[in-house]
């Protein structure tokens, strides 16, 4: 069996705001933009906002699946963690640095570089 991941979504309560959030934190455009449903292509990644009001779905926040986003230097990664939340502070892990944020909806987002 062959298995590829291209995509994954996250819970949202205020699309403009999370676009907004993500837009600076990715530094491009939003690629699909609509009230309930809106995507990045991150590298042929798609990272989707889901609205989840908007369609009156029940959601609980947690913290049990994180995205994870990598960067290709610690320097990088610091400039993106500035001003956000930490939820998990810069770590060494292995051949790794690794930090959790929360975004501007609650979600935690994991963040990595390579030491």
């Amino acid at each position: 069996m062959k298995c590829k991941i291209n995509s994954l979504y996250i819970c949202v309560k205020d699309m403009n705001r999370a676009i907004q959030f993500y837009e600076n934190f990715f530094e491009q455009s939003v690629t699909e933009r609509e009230d309930t449903y809106s995507v990045f292509d991150v590298n042929g990644f798609r990272y989707g906002l889901f609205a989840y009001l908007t369609v009156n779905e029940e959601h609980s926040f947690g913290s049990n699946c994180l995205p994870s986003i990598s960067f290709e230097n610690i320097e990088i990664l610091k400039e993106k963690l500035d001003d956000k939340e930490i939820c998990f502070p810069l770590t060494k892990i292995k051949g790794n640095w690794v930090a959790e944020f929360v975004d501007s909806e609650g979600n935690h987002v994991e963040v990595t570089a390579p030491e």
